[in-house]
């Protein structure tokens, strides 16, 4: 049997000349592979750099070849001009984000017409209601590349916009900017380690509180974010002296206006500092002059204009001055674990010295707000917030009294762009303030509980 399977093997391993063959046609095959992978590699080479979707179009047209090599296109692909790729770069640079932010609240007072007084953003009880709805646009600079310039515009629709815009008392012709909540143009000066100046309208830094509700710790608004300026016109500049303290200065027409109500130009000195990691200080103070020297007329004469502009001179106009001093400060204290605390006093008086039958005591508005936020998982968060105003002179609710809050909010991210925020809060005052069931009763307490749903996508990273 064994000399047997001997023979069998040896009738069945290739002779000599047999490998010989063999080992040919294999470096055959392997040459014209490492010829199709040039190829391959070259071509890509040449699609990376340009490529258009006309290329594409026509490469896609094109009927399959009975070889790999033969698929290749033979002709060499539309090369992108420079005007091109300078928009490709300006459109990789620029970030585009949408939001969308939605409540149900309900308040225990049942009021009349469903209004939550005193509040900023969420008015309406016992409704469905749209907040508000915004498109973000920005093209920020960046001096690494040699962009010193950039601009940013938000549109904004909802509730929030008549909160924002709404007051003719502050703004002459509000329809006119009421989706506007910021447009700026922004240039780094290069001077030291960068001066940011920035022309046009943007939001108030007043406040340590914002817009955008996903990047607050609570849904509803503290009473002092109702108070204190919403946004500004003019110009403003900010210089990092340090990597942990910056210096910022504002020139602006007034508080919440775009077109001015008097020719006084209001200035905001302040800083910016972080003396260690996880503390961050915003320190403000604001100086103006918030009393118009013009009221609306019906008759300008023979030259007509444009409309809205027609104004007949107040004459003696108040001229007191307002004095804000605002100042807040957040502390990480542990990965998870967040405070704030902000701390106002405003004080604003009609005339800058007593006129004939006029008074120029100051109405004055001072207190805070007190926040805590815990992580309790990457989705689930908890936040309280304490708050205290003494509105002495009814600068902010018409009323002399002390305003006090107490809200819980809890947080479950679903996902990356979609938070639901549950809320419970109650107002107080030691004056009947807030809407009862019944026409014309007041109540010194208001208590509300609500869901708010936001959702938020785009390319920006981080708070808006």
């Amino acid at each position: 049997m064994s000399s047997l399977n001997a023979a069998a093997q040896q009738a069945s391993e290739p002779t000599r000349q047999e490998l010989n063959e063999r080992v040919q046609k294999l470096e055959m095959e392997v040459n014209e592979l490492k010829q199709i992978v040039g190829q391959l590699q070259a071509n890509a080479g040449i699609m990376r750099a340009a490529i258009t979707p006309a290329a594409v179009v026509q490469l896609s047209a094109e009927p399959a070849a009975s070889s790999p090599a033969a698929q290749l296109s033979t002709e060499s692909p539309t090369v992108v001009s420079a005007e091109d790729r300078k928009t490709l770069r300006f459109l990789r640079d620029t970030t585009i984000n949408l939001g969308l932010d939605t409540y149900y609240e309900y308040n225990f007072n049942s009021p009349v017409g469903r209004v939550n007084l005193l509040r900023a953003y969420d008015v309406l009880s016992n409704e469905f209601s749209l907040n508000q709805a915004s498109a973000i646009f920005e093209h920020a600079p960046n001096v690494s590349e040699g962009r010193r310039w950039g601009g940013r515009l938000d549109l904004q629709f909802g509730q929030a916009t008549d909160t924002l815009q709404g007051n003719p008392l502050n703004e002459p012709r509000p329809e006119i900017y009421r989706n506007v909540f910021q447009a700026y143009g922004t240039f780094i000066a290069p001077v030291g380690k960068g001066l940011t100046v920035d022309f046009g309208k943007w939001g108030s830094s007043l406040g340590i509180e914002g817009n955008y509700t996903k990047d607050q710790i609570n849904y509803s608004r503290a009473f002092w974010f109702d108070f204190l300026p919403f946004y500004h016109m003019g110009a403003r500049v900010s210089y990092p002296v340090s990597d942990r303290f910056s210096l910022n200065y504002w020139i602006v027409n007034g508080t919440n206006q775009v077109e001015a109500t008097n020719g006084y130009k209001d200035e905001l000195f302040g800083f910016t500092a972080q003396p260690i990691k996880s503390v961050s200080w915003t320190f403000n103070y604001y100086l103006g002059q918030e009393h118009p020297d013009r009221a609306t007329a019906t008759t300008c004469g023979p030259v007509p204009v444009q409309t809205g502009l027609c104004f007949v001179a107040i004459n003696p106009a108040p001229n007191g001055k307002t004095h804000i001093f605002d100042s807040y400060a957040t502390w990480k204290a542990a990965p998870k674990l967040t405070f704030a605390l902000e701390g106002d006093y405003y004080i604003e008086r009609l005339w800058q010295t007593a006129a004939p039958g006029e008074s120029s005591a100051p109405s004055h508005v001072d207190g805070g707000a007190a926040y805590i936020q815990y992580q309790l998982t990457s989705k689930l968060a908890l936040a309280t917030r304490a708050e205290y105003m003494s509105d002495r002179g009814g600068l902010y609710s018409g009323v002399t009294q002390a305003l006090k809050e107490n809200t819980v909010t809890f947080d479950y991210k679903i996902t990356d762009g979609f938070l639901m925020r549950y809320e419970w809060r109650r107002d107080y005052s030691n004056q009947p303030t807030f809407l009862s069931d019944m026409q014309g009763v007041f109540r010194k307490d208001q208590t509300t509980a609500g869901v708010g749903l936001v959702w938020w996508w785009g390319r920006k990273e981080g708070a808006w």
